[in-house]
């Protein structure tokens, strides 16, 4: 009977239409498990009954089709939605996401498993394995030096909690920054002042340079002009004489005195009854710059002002000897008639001072310089040196310079760093190096220390010059060697440091402009011992350990597999995957080298069902079924109407 067919074909729809909610049911039982990956079902028609074959025309004759029959459907296959889920946040370390293709390879036993759920935790031993099958999670561990070789056959990802890293030697300290081009702290001190005559020193070195100024002082300071006149009488004078009486002075009130041939000054108030203390009071107090005084019995005339006599002296006015006119020039000077007293002795200054320098710590002499000499205004004497330090530094010698040898001390402008550096069982040590202006343009010194017990015994202090243009130019130590050697003390190994202050020409280590200083020793890369506190994981899916003593070091690297048909994959439950003939080879290899992925720490991926698409397929589903149903109860009601036709 042609019409029951329809019932198989019900019965059909309704098994796959169940099956299509068994996989719904499924889906929104997972809607909330890490890593899963919905599925769906799809259909194809079952049998087909022919009723007739079709023809072809011929003749006159049309063609005609086929007259066929479906007889149901069924399930043509279940396939997974293997799209990307959200990654959701945990704060777990050791909790992975996968942002981009592939999967986690764990393995259990002699069977090897992938999966998205990166729901992993340390068990025990250390290993790194899955929290809901205790597989472990498979990679490449590092050897002892932290170097991971890729592409190497995948182990078991076990790390060494509880274990230690050794000290490591430092052997490279790396400087940056800048060294102050126009500092100065070189503030100077008088260390001997010998029979120069300085008393006073002030200031400080303009080129910053540290160390011991030898100035030799050649040469005699300046004189002033002076002569002593002798009275016509031959006294021996006292002051008390009185002009007139004793000295024969007729004439008080002519006499002038002329300084440097400039117009005579006038000597007023003078009587025949004066005295030579009267002459010798009306004189100074012209404050002409002429000083009067008794010298052995006779009166002299001083010029203040010391300097040659041609151009600093002193005259009196013209001498009258007639009897019965006597004048001061005269009677008291003994000038000859129609003649002045003149004082015209002065001498000029040969005065000359080289300053021999030798640097702070340095076996080489700065060289020897010439530096300038002051003159008093007052006294035209020599009364000091100036330039020492290129600028900035007075001496002064109050009652005048003189010829000898004068020490002057000046302190270095320094610049100092410090870094801790390691030996070879992880002691530590304090290195200073120190900067010091050397007083020649762009150069400076450099010496390291220790403040401990520590012994360099190599390439412990030299010299670094920069360019024009602040870039460093060169670095050396003074005995040639290539690093800084020492003797830790401790029982460890003499250690071996390099000392990188950058490359020649540019500006990646020292500098040198007019800004303050910044230099420093920004890092090196020894060690103490450490232990393994805690990991980080990367995301090339790198594990790096922190260590106690601040050491980073990579452990292990955890690899992704990628296959061609990864929907061909045979699922095991509990999120996990196998090969199978036809999802192909697994590919294994790390994130964003081999594999188009990122592996995302303290992160899991969440389920990629879409509740709102499975409750669309559930009510399709219940549709069809319902629909199926239909055709069963309708096609008994009509087989019940045919069965009622014989009564």
């Amino acid at each position: 009977m042609a019409g029951m067919s329809s019932f198989y074909s019900a019965v059909s729809g309704m098994q796959g239409h169940l099956f299509s909610m068994s996989i719904v049911g499924n889906n929104i039982a997972n809607v909330n498990t890490n890593g899963f990956k919905s599925g769906r079902a799809t259909f194809q028609e079952s049998l087909v009954q022919t009723l007739r074959d079709g023809s072809a025309p011929r003749g006159n004759s049309g063609g005609m089709n086929a007259m066929q029959i479906g007889l149901g459907m069924s399930v043509s296959s279940v396939t997974n939605n293997m799209n990307q889920g959200t990654l959701q946040s945990t704060g777990i370390v050791t909790d992975l996401g996968i942002d981009g293709e592939g999967y986690f390879v764990l393995k259990g036993g002699q069977n090897t498993f992938y999966t998205r759920s990166g729901n992993f935790v340390f068990d025990a031993d250390g290993n790194l394995t899955d929290r809901a099958s205790g597989n472990i999670v498979q990679g490449w561990m590092a050897d002892a030096s932290g170097t991971i070789t890729s592409g190497t056959p995948v182990t078991n990802i076990k790390l060494p909690f509880g274990e230690t890293v050794p000290g490591q030697a430092t052997t490279e300290v790396k400087f940056n920054s800048n060294l102050d081009a126009t500092a100065t702290t070189s503030t100077a001190t008088l260390n001997n002042a010998g029979l120069t005559g300085i008393d006073y020193i002030n200031g400080t070195a303009t080129n910053g340079a540290g160390g011991q100024h030898t100035l030799t002082i050649t040469g005699a300071n300046a004189t002033n002009s002076e002569a002593s006149g002798g009275n016509i009488p031959a006294l021996v004078l006292t002051g008390s004489e009185v002009l007139g009486t004793d000295l024969g002075v007729v004439d008080a009130g002519d006499f002038a005195i002329s300084v440097d041939g400039g117009t005579a000054v006038p000597v007023l108030g003078l009587t025949t009854s004066s005295t030579v203390t009267d002459l010798i009071n009306a004189i100074n107090n012209l404050n002409i710059g002429v000083t009067a005084s008794i010298d052995t019995g006779e009166v002299k005339l001083t010029r203040d002002f010391a300097g040659v006599g041609t151009t600093y002296n002193i005259a009196t006015s013209v001498a009258v000897a007639t009897a019965g006119s006597e004048n001061i020039s005269n009677r008291v000077f003994g000038a000859a008639d129609t003649t002045a007293f003149t004082a015209s002795s002065g001498v000029a200054h040969t005065m000359a001072v080289q300053d021999s320098f030798l640097a702070t710590g340095q076996v080489i002499a700065g060289g020897s310089t010439s530096l300038n000499v002051t003159i008093d205004s007052l006294t035209g004497l020599v009364n000091g040196v100036e330039g020492i330090g290129g600028g900035g530094v007075t001496l002064t010698a109050t009652s005048g310079l003189a010829a000898g040898t004068a020490i002057v001390d000046t302190a270095a402008t320094e610049h100092r760093t410090s870094l801790l550096v390691y030996d070879s069982l992880g002691n530590e040590h304090t290195l200073n190096l120190t900067f010091a202006r050397s007083g020649q343009t762009n150069h400076w010194f450099w010496e390291a220390s220790f403040d401990g017990s520590e012994s360099i015994t190599a390439g412990g202090k030299g010299s670094v010059e920069f360019n024009e243009d602040g870039s460093i130019r060169t670095w050396a130590a003074d005995d040639s060697s290539l690093s800084l050697d020492f003797e830790p003390g401790t029982g460890a190994s003499a250690v071996s440091v390099s000392l990188d202050t950058g490359s020649i020409g540019r500006y990646d280590g020292l500098t040198q402009f007019s800004s303050p200083f910044t230099a420093k020793a920004i890092s090196q890369d020894g060690f103490g011992m450490g232990n393994l506190n805690s990991i980080a994981i990367g995301g090339d899916g790198k594990i790096t350990g922190i260590f106690s003593n601040g050491i980073l070091q990579d452990l292990g690297q955890v690899v992704l597999a990628k296959f061609a048909n990864e929907d061909g994959l045979f699922r095991t439950g509990g999120n996990l995957y196998q090969q199978s003939s036809n999802s192909g080879q697994a590919i294994v290899g790390a994130a964003g080298v081999n594999l188009d992925a990122t592996v995302v720490s303290r992160t899991l991926e969440m389920s990629n069902v879409d509740l709102a698409e499975q409750f669309v397929n559930m009510i399709v589903a219940q549709r069809g079924f319902q629909a199926n149903a239909r055709v069963i109860t309708t096609g008994d009601e009509m087989t019940t109407e045919l069965i009622n036709l014989k009564r």
